[in-house]
């Protein structure tokens, strides 16, 4: 076929007509030998509806092998003489289907991986005639083929083992029988062995392969003259990722997928970025040379993220390259929620029209414990995105450790994947059109059957970890074969000359070219689109300039609340509650009409549902989030007569906007790297990510410091994502205390997170309604209380939700003179009502207490106004729970002073600090010292 063959086979009518005798034709003779077809051919009946495949060649394998073992074990009898020579052949013969199975399954142990040459291998025994009591004297005796995938019903054991050896030995390793799904195995079978592993490709696909390798070659090559010893993590050793991602993304758009979000660490970034997304090499150019001015503080250019269109022969696909830290793996997560976000706005939930490709390093694919919750996220209801292509770029080095004993306990760094029984293909990065076949299988199997597939990518590193570093030092053996190993576009040349391909003059010319392009600062990416459809973008120029204060009012009338209330409260006939739960709702309806204060649980809900009548979507995920940890939330309803679940928030009004809520896998670190890539694509959604109690946090660390509290900062990328942490000191020990505030606290710098801790249901409300109501994009991190949710003096008024707003300082609301005061208390959270009831126990009316409800950005106009009605006040202390080391005392005491400071001088006022001592741990273990602390810093916060 010409050039332009795929796009005319893609929108001809061939299939129809005078043409379908044709067509039919070369069908039956794909079905026979794939490769009795033209590779365009072969690659439109591949992505063909296997609906009737089952009628073809579907032999289950299991009752065969069953059948002739049993024969075996049985003498076979009949009428006429007794014929051993046919019980030894059905003997033989089950051993024949014994070794097919044996190369099904342990094939990929001999199969020619390592371009290097250096792996020693243990002899796999399953895999030599003699186990199986065969010999090559067998070799011209004929066998029926059973399952085996060659194209007859019969073969010699010549032919048979010649096929196994092609399919299971050569540059593909395939491991794909722990897959427990028939059908899916018959189908990796069936793809591998009709082809050998080995397709057939034509002039224009090979052309093409070494073009693109041409392209990753020329890039290393051009950066490293213009940048001797610069840091770029090149790909050099590894090129075949270039024709490998080419081939995944045109296949994904044969598809019909309309965007592909890729995540990668640095190996091989800045070529990608350049080949394949089409980013100006001038402009990679201008980073090098430092001509490039940044907004705030930046990224290195290995870190920093992309976003184009592509054409494929299924339209215009828009590519978006995460950005990513140092930190390997934690960009997986994330990628699969911005992946999941642009599926549920294109209302796409199989996961056809969005697809993940995460490309990992060998090293930190075996190492790093996100890998596995973002395995074992893939086929859950909250998180599942359709099946992620997984690459692993394995270099057979992760750092400088060269010993596979050091470096993992399992055979293959992707040996984890198995867990979720994805199939993995190991393929030789030297041979481009095994990697081109691999690709393209990986993309088919994502498609087939909406899973995750793993290619394990088996190449080297040319240079050390970095281009300044000499890897020899500690791998001397492989870096003298490296020094001598002919590059993978050298090897593909050489091939196509020897088969006569290609002339010299062609290879020669596809490098000149390419390099003269590199030159000229024009654009590589073959299919790259100049003028993309805009559609395909999402649009945030709502968000973009506001500063932190910006206003919104988060007030409704009277009317919008009691629909909300009425909606919210509402259970249908057939959904019988359980009698607690009852209870609840039973309260809440009394609450709506006035009739009892409004708690916690009832204000967070209305928040939610009165945000859905105005048009916001939420998303709501955690552990045990649906009823909530403390049991107050009870947003999903269990039906206890058939277990049915009912969500009053999604059954609002038929056209409202969509309400996720979803109890999460026990995952902290890869549920909020997912979130956070959620919300960074959905702008328009309130997203929540609550922490079962907030200490739990602490096993998502890398999240919150290399992405929520530095991500505007560092790449300008723009997050709406609020955590909700449970936090407050009832006398349940150190790690259900704390949610470790000053953690937050340390990260914040110049307005990059909000740090909230209401106190109140109308708070709560309020809060959570501004999040989502005005335009900021800043994420939202809330000390959420646990003994609030039920503590009889912690209710709000409608009257204080429907016409109020968010506090971020509330002053004294008990009734005192404040002329009277002379001592202040400033607080947070809890340990306000702890205060207030010692002080009413004890008559302290000179004492106020005033409630920091934002702790950050700091409302310092706020707080002076509630300081300054304050005519005869003498002295400020701060009053905390935590420990004096913890809390909010050592990073916002500087704030606190600016603002008393900022009096008079004749007031001569001075910041206290009352609370507990110094502490290694967050809080005491045994309730009797919780209380002796508690009771001992009260008395003196108030002076007693």
């Amino acid at each position: 076929m010409q050039k332009n063959s795929m796009e005319l086979l893609w929108k001809s009518s061939h299939i129809s007509g005078g043409n379908a005798t044709y067509v039919e034709e070369l069908y039956e003779a794909f079905l026979t030998d794939p490769n009795a077809v033209s590779d365009e051919w072969r690659n439109y009946f591949q992505q063909l509806p296997r609906v009737s495949e089952s009628a073809i060649h579907e032999i289950p394998h299991s009752p065969v092998r069953d059948h002739f073992a049993q024969l075996a074990k049985t003498p076979i009898r009949y009428n006429g003489p007794v014929s051993s020579d046919v019980s030894v052949h059905e003997r033989k013969q089950v051993r024949v289907i014994q070794l097919v199975s044996a190369y099904r399954q342990r094939g990929h142990q001999e199969a020619e991986l390592d371009p290097l040459g250096l792996w020693q291998r243990s002899r796999v025994p399953d895999l030599e005639l003699q186990y199986h009591q065969l010999s090559e004297a067998d070799f011209d005796t004929t066998f029926q083929t059973g399952s085996l995938y060659i194209g007859k019903d019969q073969a010699t054991l010549r032919d048979i083992y010649d096929a196994l050896r092609a399919t299971y030995c050569r540059s593909v390793g395939a491991e794909f029988m722990h897959i427990v799904d028939t059908r899916e195995r018959t189908w990796i079978q069936q793809r591998m062995e009709s082809v050998r592993s080995q397709p057939q490709y034509g002039l224009e696909a090979r052309t093409h392969l070494l073009e693109r390798l041409s392209a990753a070659e020329g890039l290393e090559k051009s950066l490293g003259s213009k940048y001797p010893g610069t840091k770029r993590f090149g790909l050099e050793g590894g090129e075949s990722l270039i024709p490998m991602m080419d081939a995944i993304i045109q296949r994904a758009g044969s598809y019909g997928a309309k965007e592909m979000v890729i995540g990668m660490a640095h190996r091989g970034r800045l070529n990608l970025l350049v080949n394949i997304l089409g980013k100006n090499p001038a402009e990679l150019f201008d980073e090098f040379e430092g001509k490039v001015k940044y907004q705030g503080s930046a990224d290195v250019k290995y870190h920093q993220g992309f976003s184009s269109n592509v054409m494929t022969p299924g339209g215009e696909v828009h590519l978006a390259l995460a950005f990513n830290p140092s930190h390997l793996e934690i960009v997986s997560p994330v990628v699969e929620g911005s992946v999941r976000a642009r599926q549920d706005r294109r209302n796409d939930p199989i996961g056809d029209k969005v697809v993940p490709i995460v490309l990992h390093g060998d090293a930190a694919f075996a190492g790093q414990g996100v890998v596995m919750e973002t395995f074992q996220m893939s086929q859950t209801r909250a998180y599942k995105t359709g099946g992620t292509v997984h690459i692993v770029i394995n270099n057979q080095v992760g750092f400088t450790t060269s010993l596979q004993e050091d470096a993992r306990s399992t055979e293959y760094c992707t040996d984890v994947a198995k867990m979720v029984q994805a199939p993995i293909f190991h393929v030789n990065g030297d041979d481009p059109e095994a990697v081109l076949f691999v690709s393209q299988l990986a993309a088919d199997f994502r498609q087939e059957f909406k899973k995750d597939v793993v290619v394990d990518l088996i190449c080297y590193r040319r240079r050390g970890h970095n281009e300044a570093d000499e890897p020899s030092g500690t791998q001397p053996l492989m870096y003298s074969k490296i020094s001598k190993q002919k590059t993978t576009r050298e090897l593909y040349v050489n091939k196509l000359l020897d088969e006569g391909v290609i002339t010299k003059e062609l290879a020669d010319k596809m490098a000149t070219d390419y390099r003269q392009a590199l030159e000229n600062g024009e654009h590589v990416a073959k299919s790259l689109v100049m003028q993309p459809n805009s559609e395909l973008f999402v649009d945030w120029s709502p968000y973009l300039g506001h500063a932190w204060d910006v206003s919104s009012d988060t007030s409704i009338d009277t009317k919008l609340f009691k629909e909300t209330a009425d909606l919210v409260n509402a259970i249908p006939e057939g959904i019988v509650v359980q009698r607690q739960v009852a209870k609840i709702y039973e309260d809440r309806r009394k609450m709506a009409a006035g009739a009892m204060p409004i708690n916690w649980g009832f204000a967070e809900v209305l928040a939610y549902g009165s945000l859905l009548k105005q048009g916001h979507k939420v998303r709501l995920t955690g552990q045990d989030v649906g009823r909530g940890t403390f049991s107050h939330r009870h947003a999903v309803l269990h039906s206890q007569s058939d277990a049915r679940r009912y969500v009053p928030l999604q059954n609002m009004s038929e056209d409202q906007p969509d309400f996720s809520i979803f109890d999460s896998l026990l995952s902290e670190e890869a549920v909020l790297a997912f979130e956070y890539g959620y919300s960074t694509t959905q702008p328009d959604s309130l997203v929540i990510w609550e922490a079962q109690f907030g200490d739990f946090a602490n096993g998502a660390q890398v999240v919150i410091d290399q992405f929520i509290s530095s991500g505007e900062l560092k790449w300008g990328r723009l997050c709406g994502l609020t955590m909700l942490l449970p936090h407050g000191y009832e006398g349940q020990g150190p790690e259900h205390s704390s949610a470790r505030l000053e953690r937050f606290l340390q990260l914040c710098a110049e307005h990059n997170i909000q740090v909230c801790v209401p106190s109140t249901p109308a708070q709560v409300y309020h809060m959570l309604r501004r999040q989502a109501i005005r335009p900021l994009r800043r994420p939202l991190v809330v000390m959420s209380p646990k003994s609030l949710l039920r503590h009889k003096e912690a209710v709000s008024s409608i009257e204080e939700l429907t016409q109020g707003q968010f506090q971020n300082v509330i002053d004294e609301t008990d009734d005192i003179d404040k002329s009277k005061v002379t001592r202040m208390i400033l607080c947070s959270g809890k340990v306000y009502y702890d205060l207030r009831a010692a002080r009413r126990e004890h008559g302290k009316d000179s004492v106020a207490i005033v409630r920091l409800e934002q702790v950050y950005p700091f409302p310092y106009d706020d707080l002076r106004n509630a300081i300054a009605g304050y005519p005869n006040l003498k002295k400020v202390v701060w009053c905390q729970e935590e420990p004096r080391n913890q809390g909010a005392w050592y990073n916002s005491r500087h704030r606190m002073t600016r603002v008393i400071r900022s009096f008079k001088p004749e007031k001569n006022l001075l910041l206290g600090y009352v609370g507990r001592e110094p502490s290694a741990s967050p809080a005491a273990g045994y309730m009797a010292l919780h209380l002796e602390q508690q009771e001992k810093f009260i008395k003196q916060a108030l002076k007693l």
